[in-house]
């Protein structure tokens, strides 16, 4: 048993099923990540694991307790940062911090803590004049200062310019590394392929795949490109005929190849026997993003991305 046992979880909203038989354990001390287009279920599912949503069929277990029943003592042992949440008008971090220390038996310092997310130097500074990055550091001092086991942290780094992004990664992975088990719901695919132990791959309302980033990818069997400009001519018939080659394209002097598995290998094994030195060599890996397509793609050829019109009618 993990710390987090979700076992065939189901949501209805209106007749429509959001969250259909989703089943995953959380281990303790991961960063476990939902990842999934907008509309796909990712926020239903974790507001189930907080208590704050009822499944209309399947367990959460939470440390071993129901999130319904035990609310009261989950709430000393699980801290959450939501998609949405409005602090007062013209509360100070300060004040903010000291008033959700007050909701806890056996909160952690909370001057500490605004010390080690490098708040301190905006103590006295309204939460709603932070800049975006500062925000996110306070949503998440707040949802440590209980002292948590496990965090949960809803599309923590959305509307974020890109350095404020990579600071909250930061973050988060010295936040795990001080021992709390982290679910992190992004629809990222780069945030969930650089924090992730694990990631569960969300796609209406249904659980895709769960793997590590690596693992998701290699099940893809996502395409690999390597491009380069042979110091000889080569034919593309020779290169076509490796078995780990799906495609050669020119563009003029340069060649690129396109394929799956040893791909790599194959091609400059290849060269290296007709004594051809590959110029200008770049080769393109497969990434969490091209497993994600891959992986969601419908019989017609669409995905899930594709098919959602407007992020902000998002099924939660």
């Amino acid at each position: 048993m993990g710390v987090i046992d979700v076992e065939n979880l189901t949501k209805h909203y209106d007749g429509r099923t959001v969250v259909d038989d989703v089943s995953f354990t959380v281990e303790d001390g991961e960063i476990f990540t939902v990842v999934g287009p907008n509309g796909a279920g990712k926020t239903t599912i974790v507001e189930s694991i907080e208590g704050l949503r009822r499944p209309d069929g399947g367990r959460v277990r939470v440390l071993g307790l129901d999130p319904l029943r035990d609310g009261r003592e989950l709430h000393e042992q699980v801290g959450a940062q939501l998609q949405e949440s409005q602090l007062p008008d013209r509360i100070k971090v300060w004040e903010a911090l000291d008033l959700y220390s007050s909701f806890y038996r056996a909160p952690t310092s909370w001057p500490e803590l605004m010390d080690r997310l490098g708040l301190a130097p905006h103590r006295d500074a309204e939460a709603s004049k932070l800049s975006g990055g500062l925000r996110q550091r306070l949503s998440v001092a707040l949802a440590l200062v209980g002292d948590p086991r496990i965090a949960v942290l809803d599309e923590l780094t959305t509307g974020l310019d890109p350095q404020a992004r990579r600071d909250t990664w930061d973050l988060i992975e010295d936040v795990r590394a001080r021992g709390v088990t982290i679910v992190l719901v992004t629809h990222f695919m780069e945030e969930a392929e650089r924090l992730a132990d694990r990631v569960a791959l969300i796609d209406g309302g249904r659980l895709v795949a769960l793997d590590t980033p690596a693992g998701l990818v290699r099940r893809a069997a996502a395409e690999q490109r390597i491009r380069f400009r042979p110091s000889e001519p080569i034919d593309d018939a020779a290169l076509r005929a490796l078995p780990e080659v799906s495609g050669v394209t020119r563009d003029h002097a340069q060649v690129t190849v396109t394929g799956t598995g040893d791909v790599v290998h194959a091609v400059m094994a290849l060269l290296a026997r007709r004594r051809i030195i590959a110029e200008e060599l770049r080769i393109e890996q497969p990434g969490l993003d091209d497993a994600f397509l891959t992986l969601t793609e419908h019989p017609d050829g669409t995905d899930r991305i594709a098919a959602v019109p407007n992020p902000s009618t998002e099924v939660r």
